[in-house]
């Protein structure tokens, strides 16, 4: 087996299982490392002892590299594919096929842990059909929120991996996006002009949680009612679970909320990150009755997370989520249509 294609294969894995990123990152750095060199350089530094003393390379590393150079699977990457569980029931695995896309993941360019291709090329290995890329923006200073300017630059990087994707035939759409704060005033936290050039925009809340229901009421149905805006993200903010704890979800009015996105032609996010579950299922339930749009979102943060949208993928099914009223299995054509 490939030594580089082994360590990717675990670093896929563990993001994945959400394992801690000092563990992800060690095997990410190694096939970095390694996959500078043809095989006969990697084998020729194996044998004599260089490979061992190269900066990046520690025990578990090198033994994943020596199995795999010796013809096998690793013993490390046997294990995690023999653990392999799926959170998936029967109506999850019937909803499955019908979801073509991802409309919510992020990169280096603010919290994610890796560059664009490597999310675009997990997104592909996965069979999605389309990826929005939605980083932060400059309020979330804490995620390295995009400015304008950064915004900018990150629009042109990714035109010119569409011609590359294009070019490769690759059968991935990678669409523009942003996951855009909704500030204090309900306003959203990047330049008009330039949400307006975008494929897709997630308005969600990352601050200020627990104030009052009247006063996050009226600032969701500020950004809600933004024709700008195209999901309204993890609307209640919880967390149940993971290594950041536990939080408690916000307060607002929530027959409002479902109601105003409902009648301004917003999707109301199912976001699939197991510590997050957002919205819960009785929110879910209200916003089905009015009348609402969805859009199952992996969240991810790492090309392995993408894999995490089988947890909102089940979490529909169970919650009789019909699959015409979940935008992210709609083609790309009319999903982009819907969007603009």
């Amino acid at each position: 087996m490939d030594a580089t294609e082994a360590l990717d294969e675990i670093a896929f894995r563990l993001e994945t299982e959400r394992a801690p990123q000092f563990k992800v990152q060690a095997f990410r750095k190694a096939s970095a490392t390694v996959g500078a060199w043809s095989t006969d350089e990697l084998r020729a530094r194996a044998a004599d002892g260089r490979l061992k003393a190269t900066k990046g390379i520690g025990a578990s590393t090198l033994e994943v590299i020596l199995q795999a150079l010796d013809g096998g699977i690793p013993d490390r990457l046997a294990k995690l594919r023999s653990a392999e569980t799926s959170p998936l029931t029967e109506s999850g695995r019937e909803l499955r096929p019908q979801i073509r896309g991802d409309l919510h993941a992020h990169s280096d360019w603010s919290d994610g842990t890796t560059p664009i291709p490597q999310m675009v090329a997990a997104a592909i290995s996965l069979g999605r059909e389309y990826l929005a890329l939605t980083d932060h923006s400059p309020n979330l200073t804490v995620a390295h929120g995009l400015t304008a300017e950064r915004l900018e630059q990150q629009l042109a990087e990714i035109e010119g991996l569409r011609e590359v994707l294009e070019s490769r035939g690759a059968g991935l759409r990678l669409l523009t996006g942003i996951e855009v704060d909704i500030l204090d005033d309900g306003t959203l936290d990047q330049r008009p002009e330039l949400l307006g050039r975008l494929d897709i925009v997630v308005a969600s809340i990352h601050s200020h949680l627990r104030a009052d229901a009247r006063t996050m009421t009226e600032r969701m149905l500020g950004a809600i009612t933004d024709e700008r805006t195209t999901i309204l993200g993890h609307c209640t903010g919880r967390l149940v679970e993971g290594s950041r704890g536990t939080r408690p979800p916000s307060e607002f009015d929530a027959e409002r909320i479902f109601a105003a996105c409902a009648e301004n032609d917003v999707a109301v996010e199912i976001n699939a990150r197991p510590e997050r579950q957002d919205p819960p299922d009785e929110l879910i339930a209200l916003a089905l009755e009015a009348g609402c749009l969805f859009s199952i979102d992996s969240d991810a943060h790492a090309p392995g997370q993408l894999a995490l949208l089988d947890y909102g993928i089940e979490r529909a099914a169970l919650c009789g989520v019909p699959a015409e009223r979940i935008i992210t299995t709609w083609p790309v054509e009319r999903l982009l249509d819907w969007a603009h």
